[in-house]
């Protein structure tokens, strides 16, 4: 047993210190970020935002949506493959949409089938497990990036630096940061297992930076400053599902309570999600996610102006003209939360 004793921050934690500007106004903040992908060597531009892989966001409706936002798009895994290659086949690579995957052999058979039939379509990949820990999952990347080393792949979830540095080693381009931080997931609370965002998001940065790679930050965005806070620790892309969860482009069930529709929206290590996808939980693992009704939202178009204004505005509040600079101009001051009695 062992007990770190260093202070450990999630996004509440913090609040930005504004610092001089010679900014007038927002619209000066470009906040679209160009990369070029450390082993597929693939170039990206666009604003690094990504709806996350959960069956109710990470639809094609919602990939045609954000295309016109330049934000990208991480397409459930549940999708039949014929779906898959007609929605990728042609299919421009700018803004990338991610194609999602577990590390079963079902899994990758899958994705070589659909491959074939797109053609070189499919430009980015996101290899997503609950534990990014494990060898089975390492052995996983080792096997997708030698049969595709041209494709970019983002993998995890982790929230570690030395996991981080691992992955990079092992040919992942974008390392995805996150346990537990999701507002439908439950893995803290059930497994005791996690670690806070925010730090996670600094220390995992750091890692990737040193070694030419990148980050995504998934999950405990709750708000437009919690990106903004995402971005200044130093995260690269910042995945979404709550957040973007309850528009018309998600695939929720809707349902009408009290005369008020509502949309569903789960984890997807929830009951509801193993149910529909596994017949049911298996004995030897627990639900690690929750099911909740949210308020039909309308078209997903305004709330992401709602998030990338709130992030133009930060960048504003400390002199930052484009997104890049926001990492570099960013102080946090940590604040006290008042818990309740």
């Amino acid at each position: 047993m062992h007990i770190e004793h260093d202070i450990k921050l999630d996004f509440a934690d913090v609040l930005i210190r504004p610092k001089r500007s010679t900014l007038d106004s927002r619209s000066e903040v470009d906040i679209t970020r160009d990369f070029v992908f450390l082993h597929s060597g693939r170039h990206y531009h666009g604003i690094p935002i990504i709806a996350s892989n959960m069956d109710t966001v990470g639809t094609f409706e919602m990939a045609d949506a954000l295309a016109k936002e330049s934000l990208s798009v991480a397409l459930h895994k549940h999708y039949a493959e014929e779906a898959l290659f007609s929605f990728f086949k042609g299919r421009a690579e700018s803004p990338p949409v991610f194609y999602s995957m577990g590390i079963m052999p079902a899994d990758y058979e899958k994705f070589v089938r659909v491959m074939d039939a797109a053609g070189d379509s499919i430009h980015c990949v996101c290899v997503d497990v609950a534990n990014g820990y494990t060898r089975a999952f390492i052995r996983f990347i080792h096997k997708l990036r030698s049969a595709f080393p041209k494709i970019t792949l983002m993998a995890g979830n982790v929230v570690t630096g030395e996991m981080t540095e691992e992955l990079i080693l092992d040919g992942v381009d974008i390392v995805k940061v996150g346990i537990g931080p999701g507002s439908v997931c439950t893995t803290r609370k059930v497994t005791g297992v996690g670690y806070p965002q925010l730090s996670a998001i600094i220390e995992c940065a750091d890692a990737a930076h040193g070694l030419r790679g990148l980050i995504c930050a998934d999950g405990g965005c709750v708000s437009p400053g919690d990106l903004a806070k995402a971005f200044g620790a130093g995260a690269d892309f910042v995945m979404l599902g709550g957040m973007l969860a309850g528009h018309d482009e998600c695939a929720g069930e809707i349902v009408e309570v009290d005369g008020a529709r509502k949309m569903s929206f789960y984890g997807m290590s929830s009951r509801e999600a193993m149910t529909k996808y596994s017949g049911g939980i298996a004995p030897y693992r627990a639900s690690e996610g929750r099911a909740v009704l949210l308020d039909c939202r309308g078209p997903v178009a305004g709330a992401v102006r709602e998030i990338l204004g709130g992030v133009r505005s930060a960048c504003t509040y400390v002199g930052a003209l484009r997104l890049k600079e926001l990492s570099k101009r960013t102080t946090f001051v940590r604040v006290v939360r008042q818990t309740e009695d």
